[in-house]
């Protein structure tokens, strides 16, 4: 089963769209509509179990489906990561400390199981169910490590976000000139570019008087839908052109 995308510069563009979708989007929910963390969280969860069946039931790799299921666990990441460092008061810091700890145990697990953490080639439907669990732990500690960096650390959205992208182009640098293994470049970059998307976010969607953009969370969630619809659109094209030009076994 080719369930899972090839990790190219696309995914990563896609990535960051999807991460910074689901915090204007979880922002929308909870803050603009007046939801809650708590609530917005129960039925963001819900949406990432639906869409979650569906992935485990495919057969292969359908780019829609795919990246609908990362959207949700950016959205829910979101919404359960304010909920622990808001409303339960734990704070950016502490929170961001918990799930660390909790993504190393869900890596640690899987690894034990499995004897691999390969993202790209993921065989058994256990093994899925540790890939998606780590996805979504991940999105959430990126959301509370790029709220820490807008909020407590004073670099604000800007200089958090121009923080992670460096950290994340160091991580590009390690991948092509040493030997570090690519799996755990991967879950580096996978964690750093959910803050990223957090801060762009948040920059997207802030008032100017706070540093912001001021395209509010609906302006910001439109466009950013938009771009992810396109580009999922034009993956989709590009698995199905090789077999659309294929000759024909009777030709």
């Amino acid at each position: 089963m080719k369930k899972l995308p090839e990790i190219t510069l696309l995914f990563w563009i896609m990535k960051i769209c999807a991460t910074t979708l689901g915090e204007t989007g979880g922002d929308l929910l909870a803050q603009t509509m007046n939801v809650g963390y708590a609530l917005s969280s129960v039925i963001l969860l819900g949406i990432f179990v639906v869409v979650l069946v569906g992935q485990l039931l495919a057969r292969r790799y359908v780019p829609a489906l795919y990246w609908a299921v990362i959207l949700a666990t950016s959205t829910a990441g979101t919404t359960l990561s304010d909920y622990m460092d808001r409303t339960l008061g734990l704070g950016y810091a502490t929170g961001a400390a918990i799930l660390v700890g909790l993504l190393a145990l869900v890596l640690g697990a899987w690894w034990l199981s499995e004897r691999s953490l390969s993202v790209t080639n993921v065989q058994s439907r256990r093994a899925e169910l540790f890939y998606w669990t780590a996805i979504l732990v991940s999105n959430t500690l990126g959301t509370a490590l790029g709220d820490y960096l807008a909020d407590d650390s004073g670099l604000g959205f800007g200089g958090g976000a121009l923080l992670i992208g460096s950290l994340l182009a160091l991580v590009v640098l390690a991948h092509y000139f040493t030997r570090i293994s690519a799996v755990l470049l991967f879950w580096v970059a996978f964690v750093l570019t959910r803050p990223f998307g957090a801060t762009m976010g948040d920059l997207l969607t802030k008032d100017v008087s706070k540093n912001g953009l001021g395209f509010g969370t609906v302006g910001s969630s439109l466009i950013l839908f938009a771009v992810l619809v396109g580009l999922v659109l034009y993956t989709t094209w590009q698995l199905r052109r090789p077999a659309a030009e294929a000759p024909s076994e009777f030709q």
